[in-house]
C-alpha cells in the first residue's frame, strides 16, 4: 500500500502559539478509545488534570472552557498536554489536524485542510497542485476502489492549470464539460440555502450573503482561486463512488470557489479558511450544497 500527498504537503508544520485562529478554540475535541486508555493509565501528575477535563459520553471529549477553549490550551497558546507529558499523548484528532485521508486505488492520499490558517497559506501559495510525492509504502493490502477518480481529476487539472486560457473561460469549460454550472440557480436561491446552514461563527452567515455566481471581477485573486479550486477537487472529488457522484462533488467545489470569489475583498487567506471551515468541516453543510448538483 502506498500513501501519496501533494508536493507542498511536507512544508506544513503547526505554528502553535503564532496561530491567530487556533484549532484548540471553538471545536469539540473528541478522544479516540486508544488515547482514552492511555489517559486512564497515565500516572504523571498532570494525568489527573487530563482525566478531570474529559466528559465520558457516547463520544468522549474534552470539556471546553470559556470561549469554547480546550482546557489544555495555555495562556500563551501552547498545548499543556504536549508540555507536560509529550506529543505522543495527543488524541488522534489533535495529532492529525489539519490532515485528511482519502482512499484511492493504490492506497491513500493525504492532504491538508484549508480550515487551518497555516495550511491555507501553503495551499494558496503553492503551484504544482497536480504533482504528488510518495510519503510511505508498506506491505499492507490497498483498499478496493470500484471507481477510480484519478483520470478525471487529472483531466480537470490539465485544463485548470492552462493559464494560456483566461481563468473565467477555464471555469466555463468545466461547467459545460460536467454539466455543473452553479449559475443554474439564482443568487437569491443560493443565498437562501446559505442562510439555512449551521455556522460555527454566526457572523459568517452575513458574510456569505454576498455570494454571487457571476464570473466578473476578482482578477487579482484568480491565481489564489485556481489553487483553492484545485484543493477542493483534491479533497472532495477523489472519494467519488461513480461518475455522477464525481459530478456532484465537482459542483460543490465550483460553488465553493465562487463563494470564495464573492466574499474575499482584501484578505483571501482568511476568507478561504472561513469558507473551508463552514462548508467542508460540516457534512450537513457539504451535502446541502452538493444536493443541488445531484443528477
Amino acid at each position: 500500500m502506498k500513501i501519496f500527498a501533494p508536493r507542498y504537503y511536507k512544508e506544513f508544520k503547526c505554528i502553535a502559539d503564532k496561530c491567530t485562529h487556533s484549532c484548540c478554540i471553538g471545536w469539540e475535541i473528541d478522544i479516540d478509545d486508544v488515547t482514552l486508555e492511555k489517559y486512564d493509565s497515565l500516572d504523571h501528575k498532570y494525568g489527573e488534570s487530563i482525566r478531570k477535563s474529559i466528559e465520558i459520553s457516547d463520544t468522549p471529549h474534552f470539556i471546553l472552557g470559556k470561549n469554547e477553549q480546550c482546557p489544555h490550551l495555555s495562556e500563551c497558546g501552547l498545548c499543556e498536554i504536549i508540555s507536560n507529558v509529550g506529543e505522543e499523548y495527543l488524541c488522534d484528532i489533535c495529532r492529525e489536524h489539519p490532515r485528511f485521508y482519502n482512499t484511492v486505488k493504490d492506497g491513500y492520499e493525504v492532504g491538508l485542510g484549508m480550515a487551518c490558517e497555516e495550511a491555507c497559506r501553503i495551499i494558496l501559495n503553492s503551484d504544482g497542485y497536480s504533482e504528488f510525492i510518495l510519503l510511505e509504502e508498506n506491505e499492507d493490502e490497498p483498499s478496493i476502489c470500484d471507481f477510480n477518480a484519478h483520470e478525471l481529476r487529472e483531466q480537470i487539472y490539465s485544463l485548470l492549470s492552462n493559464r494560456q486560457i483566461p481563468y473565467e473561460k477555464r471555469l466555463l469549460q468545466l461547467y459545460e464539460m460536467w454539466n455543473v454550472d452553479p449559475r443554474r440557480h439564482s443568487d437569491a436561491e443560493w443565498r437562501s440555502v446559505l442562510s439555512q446552514l449551521e455556522y460555527l461563527d454566526p457572523t459568517h452567515r452575513e458574510l456569505f450573503m454576498h455570494h454571487s455566481s457571476a464570473l466578473a471581477g476578482g482578477e487579482k485573486n484568480q491565481l489564489y482561486l485556481e489553487r483553492a479550486l484545485a484543493y477542493f477537487i483534491y479533497r472532495h472529488c477523489t472519494t467519488a463512488e461513480d461518475e455522477n457522484d464525481f459530478s456532484a462533488r465537482l459542483g460543490f467545489c465550483l460553488f465553493c470557489e465562487r463563494l470564495l470569489a464573492s466574499v474575499c475583498k482584501d484578505d483571501i487567506f482568511t476568507c478561504a479558511r472561513i469558507v473551508s471551515e463552514e462548508l467542508e468541516y460540516s457534512l450537513d453543510n457539504t451535502f446541502a450544497i452538493m444536493d443541488f448538483f445531484n443528477i
